[in-house]
């Protein structure tokens, strides 16, 4: 559901909590190369951006707040694939459907531009082109990743790997502000909301992290904590 809109050219912003250079820069040098125009979007907290299976018509760009992929199986269960933070672009698909649902975490304010004219600029520009399977190649990456992390790693190793990229794309001054709840936090790892508390209380215990509010987390020993992410 899109809410209020303001139409402007889509510049690198990074707003709120840093995001990975390359995503945003890759994102910003498309639409600025191709000369598109982007529409800014705002979404409560928990509002939906897009339904799984409905067209993919846009592709979205957080400017601030956060956003959640995920699919919801059958018995009710739901499976978060990607935490989507400021500077980060999400929404590309392969097929002409989302294969996830997309949700604001928080109030959430977006970027979003036409599918069409990325791909028709991309037929017209090998620039364009690149940059947009480059963006494709990271998402994989990332997918990839979480594979891995589903399949293999321990409710000790899956936590600690989380917490480490939460500090690499959230950390300011050392204290990271985690915009997602701990039950969000156990969709996205495979976990019970009692297995997170569980292992954030253990790495408390050990002095490996501390709490300043709920969601405030300072990781105090992150070699430790690197030596947990097998």
């Amino acid at each position: 559901m899109l809410n209020q809109s303001l139409t402007g050219p889509l510049i690198s912003t990074n707003i709120g909590q840093p995001a990975p250079a390359p995503v945003v820069n890759q994102f910003a040098e498309i639409t600025g190369h191709a000369g598109l125009i982007a529409t800014e979007f705002s979404y409560k907290k928990d509002e939906e951006i897009y339904g799984e299976d409905e067209p993919a018509e846009y592709v979205y760009q957080v400017i601030s707040g956060a956003v959640r992929s995920y699919k919801l199986l059958s018995d009710g269960r739901r499976q978060i694939g990607a935490f989507h933070l400021p500077g980060d672009a999400f929404g590309l698909e392969s097929g002409t459907v989302h294969r996830l649902a997309a949700e604001a975490i928080i109030d959430t304010t977006v970027r979003l531009v036409k599918r069409r004219s990325l791909e028709h600029s991309a037929t017209v520009d090998v620039n364009v082109a690149r940059k947009l399977w480059t963006m494709t190649a990271n998402d994989l990456r990332h997918a990839e990743d979480h594979m891995l992390l589903l399949g293999r790693k321990t409710a000790m190793e899956r936590v600690a790997t989380f917490l480490l990229e939460m500090d690499r794309r959230l950390a300011v001054a050392g204290m990271m502000a985690l915009p997602m709840c701990r039950r969000d936090i156990g969709d996205y790892l495979g976990l019970t909301l009692e297995t997170v508390s569980r292992a954030l209380s253990q790495l408390h215990s050990q002095g490996i992290l501390g709490f300043s509010g709920a969601r405030q987390i300072v990781l105090r020993n992150r070699q430790r904590l690197c030596s947990m992410d097998a």
